[in-house]
């Protein structure tokens, strides 16, 4: 049985996507690279796609944070703050899953992100539920779907 870890989405199979690891044996994060080259003009927030899906456990969640060195190399920090991927993201019939980069180009110049090139990092981590919650929908979709 599969506990938790990382695929590349079929789209990017055979393409030289690599999956995520961690760079040090004490690092939290696990480091994703864009699946393709992207340019972000100054202002504009652009999802990079990186290949990779995850699945981990019911009752876990894959928590996407910028990479320390991202916006001061860069100028590029995630347009959302902090990424949430739950469980039930991984095998989405919309999109198989794939996680993206929503990074936001915070200079004045054009940012190009080339393919490979490490953008953000991955924490799985356990999340609690409410005493009274009684959700029992059924993710249908892709990116940004749950609420929709």
């Amino acid at each position: 049985m599969k506990t938790r870890g990382f695929e590349v989405i079929t789209a990017y199979k055979d393409k030289g996507i690599e999956t995520p690891v961690r760079g040090t044996a004490h690092a939290a994060g696990y480091d994703f690279a864009a699946a393709e080259t992207v340019e972000i003009a100054p202002g504009e927030i652009k999802l990079i796609p990186t290949g990779i899906k995850a699945y981990m456990q019911t009752g876990e969640v894959l928590y996407l944070y910028d990479r320390s060195s991202t916006p001061r190399k860069k100028g590029l920090v995630l347009a959302n703050s902090v990424g949430v991927i739950d469980s039930d993201y991984y095998d989405n019939p919309n999109n198989e899953g794939h996680i993206f980069s929503q990074c936001l180009n915070i200079t004045d110049k054009t940012v190009t992100v080339t393919k490979g090139e490490r953008i953000i990092q991955g924490v799985f981590m356990p999340f609690l539920i409410a005493d009274d919650d009684d959700a029992s929908g059924v993710r249908v979709g892709g990116f940004g779907s749950t609420g929709s």
